[in-house]
């Protein structure tokens, strides 16, 4: 079975709901470990993580411990970025085993072809100030100088401050609407031998049948995550754990 998760948001809240958001995640991770060949995590499964050369964010043991414990096993994990935790480097390969992608990803399994992509910067052409935003967060050079010359527990401070007030600005926007850019630009290359497409970001869990679409949720009140078969038939799944 190939499983996708997305928005965790680990280490959102206070420390009650970061911890209760942790041990459904991993309680989850415990269920689906017989049967997971490929685990997808496709985005935001951290609130926010900035990676130093040499240091990294504290907490989230039991979920890091938990994955290199998966991918000992041979449980392939892959991870793609999203707008939370796009600051990643070598640490979650190096330690956990988890092969890493900064960018959408076509995938073949399960004899399909799946778009793989978080979401949050794809299709944004008409949006020139997210587009612009995009390019600077997601700018290597920047990064590395900011790594130079900001301390880490500053740069913490300011990227939790910033994950919440981003998370609030958007917290009355899971409206279907918010879907329709994502939904466009899977018609627009459905036609490219593709045969699903999959996204997270958007912390609503729906499904679109034509294209086959699957929008993965979030994790903060519940949890939901989508499952592949060997028969390439893909499944949306809310709160069953």
């Amino acid at each position: 079975m190939i499983y996708f998760a997305s928005d965790i948001h680990l280490g959102s809240g206070d420390r009650a709901t970061q911890r209760d958001v942790e041990q459904r995640f991993v309680q989850w991770l415990d269920k689906i470990e017989p049967t997971a060949q490929v685990l997808f995590l496709v985005g935001d499964i951290f609130d926010f993580w900035f990676e130093y050369k040499r240091v990294v964010p504290k907490g989230f043991v039991r979920t890091l411990g938990r994955l290199a414990q998966m991918t000992d096993k041979g449980i392939r994990v892959v991870m793609l970025t999203g707008n939370h935790d796009m600051w990643v480097s070598d640490y979650l390969t190096q330690e956990c085993g988890i092969e890493l992608y900064t960018t959408p990803q076509i995938f073949s399994i399960s004899g399909k072809r799946i778009f793989v992509s978080h979401g949050d910067n794809t299709n944004i052409k008409k949006q020139p100030m997210l587009k612009l935003l995009n390019s600077i967060f997601r700018s290597k050079t920047l990064r590395h100088i900011a790594s130079w010359l900001i301390h880490p527990d500053l740069f913490m401070r300011f990227g939790q401050w910033w994950s919440g007030s981003s998370r609030k600005a958007h917290k009355y926007e899971l409206e279907l609407k918010y879907l329709d850019p994502l939904i466009e630009y899977a018609r627009s290359h459905k036609d490219e031998n593709i045969d699903m497409f999959i996204f997270g970001h958007m912390h609503i869990p729906h499904t679109v049948s034509n294209p086959c679409i699957t929008f993965l949720g979030n994790w903060a009140d519940g949890c939901s995550w989508a499952q592949l078969d060997d028969n390439g038939n893909i499944t949306l799944k809310i709160n069953e754990l």
